[in-house]
């Protein structure tokens, strides 16, 4: 064979493939017809050939528009209208509805109606039932009655999130004792189960048993070495044990895991400052600002403010607890500290309004009103001072420094 140029070519030519195709360069007669033909529809004034999915596909994008409000405007389920008598005795669809029920339509009654016919259609022997009338009776308020469907599930069978929310209904209850029991029995049962461990460890933080608490946590941490909450935890255990470079490790720790957050920052700036750390310290609270919000920043330059007045900056001091004011209106322990530094300064009446708007904003503080009551006392106001220091007392019976100036007070009182 030759090429169009006439040269020779190499190989074989397949029959037919130099042939004229309909609608080719080769054979422009007719082919706009052929194309016209090719796409009339079936129907007359259509533009387009009739496939055999396009009406399948035309029905499911009328329901979702329906649903997205776009045309009828309702939901996509009226679940009112349903007869869930009927859906109950189908299992599959049953348990598909009524998971939309309860977490799309947060509609616990009638969740829990479907539940109780789905029970019934089962002969109340599916556990998987039981157990979801014990979450609509627990979101409905209904507590002994949700504790007896989980134990009755749990007798059926014995599941981890059973388990956890029998525990929750007792908490709810206010019997953590109880709760105590049900996570240790099922730990049983379940030993390297980590949500069973971190509600241990969580009811006894409630409880104020720290001991047992960081033991929990400590042995969720064998298992999971990645859990934010218990290093979380732990970091704040040892910092409030005075170990806070034991603390500094956890949250970095957190920070190495992709934990990114103002409260983070904040805490590993305070482990810094506290472990004598300062050049990593004011780092630290700057990222903390960075990602901190309206409500978050007034803790952070708080914070600021205690780590200035730490290496003795107190024009630091002064504007950063200036500024935690500006930022909250009512952050009550800026004001208190910036009643003492006015008063350092010698603005008498600048530290009587902040000690005045402090005890007004938290009147279960003791400091604002030791603070204004020892003003008093070294203004001459013998009275006012005595009514303070009592107010001061009622916060904390135990203050040794208000006691002396009670003392100090009557002393006065009866020179007088």
């Amino acid at each position: 064979p030759t090429s169009a140029s006439g040269r020779p070519t190499t190989g074989f030519a397949r029959p037919g493939t130099g042939s004229a195709r309909p609608g080719s360069s080769s054979a422009r007669s007719g082919s706009s017809a052929g194309v016209a033909a090719a796409m009339a529809g079936a129907r007359p004034g259509t533009s387009r050939p009739m496939t055999s999915f396009g009406r399948l596909v035309r029905l499911g994008t009328a329901s979702l528009a329906s649903a997205m409000g776009v045309a009828g405007g309702g939901p996509f389920i009226v679940v009112d209208k349903l007869d869930l008598r009927k859906y109950a005795e189908r299992p599959a669809l049953a348990r598909a509805l009524f998971e939309y029920i309860m977490y799309h339509d947060h509609n616990p009654k009638k969740a829990l109606e479907l539940a109780a016919h789905a029970t019934v259609a089962n002969d109340y022997s599916d556990w998987w039932w039981k157990e979801r009338l014990g979450k609509c009776y627990f979101q409905l308020g209904l507590y002994r009655d949700a504790e007896k469907q989980f134990r009755s599930a749990l007798a059926l069978q014995d599941t981890v999130l059973c388990q956890l929310e029998l525990a929750r209904v007792y908490l709810r209850l206010d019997q953590p004792n109880a709760a105590l029991e049900v996570y240790a029995k099922a730990a049983e049962s379940f030993p390297a189960e980590v949500a069973l461990i971190v509600g241990q460890a969580r009811t006894c933080d409630a409880l104020n048993d720290a001991i047992k608490a960081v033991g929990h946590y400590k042995r969720v941490l064998s298992l999971d070495a990645t859990h934010a909450e218990a290093i979380a935890s732990l970091a704040a255990h040892h910092f409030y044990t005075d170990q806070p470079e034991l603390a500094l490790r956890f949250y970095r720790r957190l920070l190495q895991l992709g934990v990114q957050s103002t409260e983070v920052w904040n805490n590993l700036g305070l482990c810094c400052f506290y472990a004598s750390q300062y050049d990593l310290c004011l780092t630290a609270f700057e990222r903390a600002l960075m990602l901190a919000t309206d409500a978050q920043a007034g803790d952070v330059w708080y914070n600021v403010g205690q780590m200035a007045i730490g290496i003795g900056d107190l024009g630091l001091a002064y504007q950063a607890f200036k500024i935690a004011i500006s930022v909250d209106a009512n952050h009550v322990e800026s004001y208190a500290n910036l009643g003492v530094l006015e008063l350092r300064k010698g603005n008498v009446d600048a530290a009587r309004a902040n000690f005045g708007t402090t005890q007004e904003l938290a009147p279960y503080m003791f400091e604002p009103f030791f603070n204004g009551a020892l003003l008093a006392f070294k203004l001459g106001d013998f009275q006012e001072a005595f009514d303070l220091v009592n107010k001061a007392l009622a916060a904390f019976p135990e203050h040794h420094d208000s006691h002396e100036l009670v003392r100090q007070l009557k002393q006065q009182f009866a020179h007088l």
